[in-house]
C-alpha cells in the first residue's frame, strides 16, 4: 500500500479517538479540507491502515485498548511514511517529548484551539509532500550520484520541484557559500525522508562534534564545517531503496552492517553543492580507523583528517546507544567500554579520551537530542 499524495490530492485523514465529541469536533475542522475516517479504537484503526491510503493520523494518547504511545510506535514501524499528530487531555511535556521521539509529528492538547490545529495539520501535510516528494526522486534519480555533470543537473531539479512545494522557504542560490545554509531545510528533509531516526541520529552525532570542537578550540571555519559534516556524515545512506536506521546494527567489529560504500556515495553526492571541502572530507572518511583497517581508502593514524576522526567516533557512540524502535541500545557506561577496548585501536587515543570526557559531562542533555525538530 503506497500513502504518497501528490500535491493536488486532498489528503486522507485518520482521526483516533474513543470520544465522540472530539472526534466530531475534528471532522468539522478538518472536513473541508481532508477526507475523513474514524476510529474508536487501536484495533479499528490498524484494520483501517490496512485497508486505506491514510496521510495523516491524528491519535489521542488514552485509547480504551492500549495506550496510544504504543500504537504510535507499530504505526510508525508498519507505516512510516503516515504523519501522525498526538491530540490528546492527558498529556504532559514528557509524553510529549516521548511522542516526538518516537516519530508524531507534532503535538496538541485538548481542548484544541481551531486556529492551532488547522496550522499544525496543514503545517503536517505540506510537510509530508515535501518528504513523498523527495521519496520518489531518491528513489528515481539515480543522476544524483553519478558524474559532477549529472549530479548538477540532478540538484537543480531537485531544488527547484522542493521549493515549489515549500511556501515558506525562498528557493535556495544553486551553489550555497559557507555562511549561507539555506539548503539545510532541503538537505534535513532528504534525511528524514529516508528515515526519521536517520535525521534524529544525524542530529545527535552533530551535537556530539560540536561539543568536541568547543573543547578542541577549533576555528569558527572549522566549527561550522565540523557540525555541517555531521550532520550530513551518512547522507549516502539516501540512495537505498529500504534503509531502515533500526535495521543498520553494529557488528562485534564495531562497524554498521548496511552499505559500505555509503562514505563515498555520500561524497560524491554532495560534490555539486560546492560546500567547504572539509565536509566532503568528514564523509568520506568518517569509518577509517586509526589502525587502518577502515574504508574506504584504509587510512591510517592521522591520514584521516581531524574532523572526520572526531565525526567516526561520535556517530559510532550514537549507534551504540540510540533509543530508537526495534533497538536494544547500551547504556552510555556500556558504550564507553566498548568503544575504549584496548584491543581495537580504532580511534585516535587523544580525541577518544576528550571524547569519553565531553560524553560523560553532556549524558543528562542526550535523551532530549532522540528527537530532532518535526517542522
Amino acid at each position: 500500500m503506497t500513502t504518497s499524495s501528490q500535491p493536488s490530492a486532498q489528503p486522507t485523514v485518520l482521526i483516533i479517538d474513543d470520544e465522540v465529541g472530539p472526534r466530531d469536533a475534528l471532522k468539522v475542522v478538518l472536513g473541508p479540507f481532508c477526507t475523513i475516517h474514524c476510529a474508536e479504537n487501536a484495533r479499528i484503526a490498524l484494520e483501517l491502515l490496512r485497508t486505506k491510503s491514510i496521510d495523516l493520523i491524528t491519535l489521542d494518547q488514552k485509547l480504551p485498548d492500549r495506550p496510544g504511545l504504543e500504537l504510535l510506535q507499530e504505526i510508525k514501524l508498519e507505516y512510516p511514511h503516515i504523519e501522525v499528530v498526538i491530540i490528546t487531555g492527558y498529556g504532559s511535556l514528557k509524553s510529549a517529548m516521548e511522542g516526538i521521539r518516537h516519530g508524531a509529528a507534532g503535538y496538541l492538547l485538548k481542548p484544541f484551539n481551531t486556529h492551532e490545529l488547522t496550522t499544525l495539520i496543514q503545517q503536517t501535510i505540506e510537510k509530508k509532500r515535501r518528504l513523498d516528494f523527495l521519496r520518489r526522486y531518491l528513489r528515481n534519480s539515480p543522476e544524483l550520484w553519478g558524474s559532477p555533470e549529472q549530479g548538477t543537473q540532478a540538484w537543480k531539479i531537485l531544488q527547484t520541484e522542493y521549493f515549489s512545494l515549500s511556501p515558506n522557504n525562498e528557493p535556495a542560490a544553486a551553489i550555497p557559500s559557507q555562511d549561507d545554509m539555506t539548503l539545510l531545510p532541503l538537505l534535513s528533509d532528504i534525511l528524514e525522508a529516508t528515515d526519521r531516526q536517520l535525521l534524529n541520529h544525524s542530529s545527535r552525532v552533530s551535537f556530539y562534534a560540536t561539543l568536541m570542537a568547543a573543547r578542541l578550540n577549533l576555528s569558527l571555519t572549522d566549527q561550522k564545517a565540523l557540525a555541517l559534516g555531521a550532520f550530513l556524515h551518512d547522507i549516502g545512506k539516501t540512495n537505498l531503496p529500504h534503509y531502515r536506521f533500526s535495521d543498520d546494527q553494529v557488528l562485534p567489529s564495531r562497524e554498521p552492517v548496511l552499505c559500505r560504500e555509503h562514505p563515498v556515495n555520500g561524497a560524491r553526492m554532495i560534490a555539486p553543492l560546492e560546500l567547504p571541502a572539509e565536509v566532503g572530507q568528514i564523509i568520506a572518511a568518517h569509518h577509517e580507523r586509526w589502525d587502518g583497517q577502515g574504508y574506504p581508502r584504509g587510512l591510517h593514524g592521522t591520514e584521516t583528517p581531524l574532523l572526520a576522526r572526531i565525526v567516526g567516533m561520535a556517530q559510532l557512540f550514537d549507534h551504540l546507544t540510540a533509543d530508537t524502535p526495534g533497538r536494544s541500545p547500551l547504556s552510555v557506561e556500556q558504550a564507553i567500554q566498548q568503544i575504549t577496548n584496548p584491543s581495537l585501536m580504532q580511534f585516535d587515543p587523544q580525541l577518544l579520551e576528550l571524547f569519553i570526557d565531553v560524553v560523560k559531562e553532556s549524558t543528562a542533555s542526550i535523551p532530549t537530542l532522540s528527537a530532532a525538530p518535526a517542522a
